[in-house]
């Protein structure tokens, strides 16, 4: 994770973010423990209500249950789960977004699919 808070949301959901991310990636397994609160609070100096609360959006989100007395831990599923949610997020918000910019730039279908299949080539 890194350091790098922006102005654009609040610091509990960028931390939110850092972790789905990390977790889509396969840095946080399922069955795996997240950090303590007080440790990424620390670590990062932000307040521990913020972590506490990046924490309990991953609860809700239904991605990692608290145990009692052992710290919070990424559910059975939650990495398929994660897939699914980001890819409805991808084909209902950023998609209908980078067409509405492609259609701002001027840019036909074709070209927009020419240059996705160039850049998925070079990946």
């Amino acid at each position: 994770m890194t350091n790098v808070w922006n102005d654009e949301q609040p610091i509990y959901r960028q931390l939110r973010d850092k972790i789905v991310s990390l977790m889509l990636t396969g840095v946080f397994k399922e069955g795996d423990a997240l950090p303590s609160v007080r440790q990424v609070a620390s670590e990062y100096q932000i307040n521990h209500i913020t972590v506490s609360k990046a924490w309990q959006e991953l609860v809700d989100m239904q991605l990692v249950e608290a145990r009692r007395g052992m710290g919070m831990y990424v559910v059975s599923g939650a990495q398929a789960r994660l897939h699914g949610l980001e890819k409805e997020k991808f084909l209902n918000q950023e998609l209908p977004a980078l067409l509405k910019r492609s259609q701002h730039l001027g840019l036909t279908l074709d070209e927009l699919c020419s240059a996705i299949q160039q850049a998925n080539k070079e990946q």
